[in-house]
């Protein structure tokens, strides 16, 4: 399964050396690639054109969009929701808005919307929160070990 996060911004320390460990983890389990835009519509336009061509594949892919209000799971559940993408075969996108979160007609694009907790954090934060649930939810289905 591809997996590619799309965030609004530059990452930048003290959050770099966290987000390229969780990537570097993540690498044999599942390798994510990140893709950073500009702003809201740049992102805007890079789902568009996802959805409008497919991307590289003829497949747009299932578009996750992380957000206040979304859906709230635990680590267990995640890794259950993730299964379920795997067995979809689909690419599967994350996409992580400003510091103002995703806009409404991105958001609308999604075909999930998903939520890591009701606190509001840092938009840079969330990537690394995100990469951790995905490394997490990846060894609890290679049946492993996942605390550090």
């Amino acid at each position: 399964m591809k997996v590619e996060l799309i965030a609004v911004g530059k990452i930048k320390p003290p959050f770099t050396e966290a987000e390229g460990h969780y990537l570097k983890m993540l690498k044999p389990l599942m390798p994510v690639a990140v893709t950073e835009v500009k702003d809201d519509e740049a992102l805007g336009r890079k789902v568009t054109a996802a959805r409008a061509t497919g991307g590289n594949s003829p497949d747009p892919g299932t578009v996750v969009a992380l957000e206040a209000g979304g859906r709230d799971m635990t680590s267990e559940r995640w890794a259950e929701w993730l299964d379920q993408r795997r067995h979809e075969g689909r690419r599967l996108t994350f996409l992580i808005g400003g510091p103002e979160g995703i806009p409404g007609e991105v958001s609308g694009m999604a075909d999930h919307r998903l939520s890591l907790g009701p606190q509001t954090m840092a938009h840079q934060l969330a990537r690394v929160v995100l990469l951790e649930q995905l490394f997490r939810a990846s060894k609890i289905l290679a049946g492993q070990k996942y605390h550090l």
